[in-house]
């Protein structure tokens, strides 16, 4: 169990409205060092909504993120060293997989050996050995979001945020990447939020799964976090 005291992402109490309507209503969640957290909910529930407040992307009406016990409040996306993979990759299409696997890397002005030693690592961890010169046009689905998920990690992110990434994929390609990122966190130690709509796909890839509905005030929230589906 995960408790505020000893976790290293803490959201406590969100609440995001558009318009009239309340998307987030006093939502908290506790996510341990290295633990895989999935995020379950129906589409429009605010899982991403979730997800952007706790990347800097969108700022929360009320309440509170917190990392590793300092309060995030105001500190921007880019400073907040939290990596996001998205349904769609959004890969460059002018550039090869190299080129998007480094890009976060080259922008950074990290120097060109240690980027390329770091993008081979990571296209070797996501089991795309070869693949460096391909152009992304050329990548089935799995594929791509392999390579969306070797990006997010380059900068070695204190968090990863996974917004429903396996969504347009087909019943086993989607088994299958579930199980490999499971194994590919643990291996790294990072820990994660990964949303999805699909029971059997979260308990495939969490350590612990909980309803959205569950973690507002609506669902009457346990603090420490736990929520977890059987």
């Amino acid at each position: 169990m995960t408790t505020p005291s000893d976790a290293a992402l803490r959201v406590d109490a969100v609440s995001v409205a558009f318009g009239t309507r309340r998307v987030l209503d006093r939502v908290s969640l506790t996510v341990g060092p290295g633990e895989v957290v999935c995020l379950l909910g129906p589409s429009g529930s605010g899982k991403s909504t979730l997800l952007q407040v706790v990347a800097g992307l969108r700022e929360p009406d009320s309440g509170t993120v917190w990392w590793a016990g300092a309060d995030l409040a105001g500190v921007p996306a880019h400073r907040r060293r939290f990596g996001l993979v998205f349904q769609d990759p959004l890969l460059f299409p002018h550039l090869d997989v190299v080129g998007n696997v480094g890009y976060g890397l080259r922008a950074a002005g990290r120097p060109g050996a240690e980027v390329g030693t770091r993008v081979a690592g990571l296209l070797e961890l996501v089991d795309l050995p070869g693949f460096g010169r391909r152009r992304v046009a050329t990548l089935s689905g799995g594929e791509a979001q392999r390579v969306a998920l070797a990006r997010a990690l380059a900068p070695d992110p204190r968090l990863l945020l996974l917004d429903e990434p396996f969504g347009a994929l087909d019943r086993d390609l989607r088994d299958r990447l579930a199980v490999d990122v499971r194994a590919l966190l643990h291996r790294l130690g990072t820990p994660a939020v990964h949303v999805t709509h699909d029971l059997a796909e979260a308990q495939l890839v969490g350590d612990r799964v909980v309803r959205l509905a569950d973690l507002g005030a609506a669902g009457g929230f346990d603090p420490t976090g736990r929520g977890s589906v059987p």
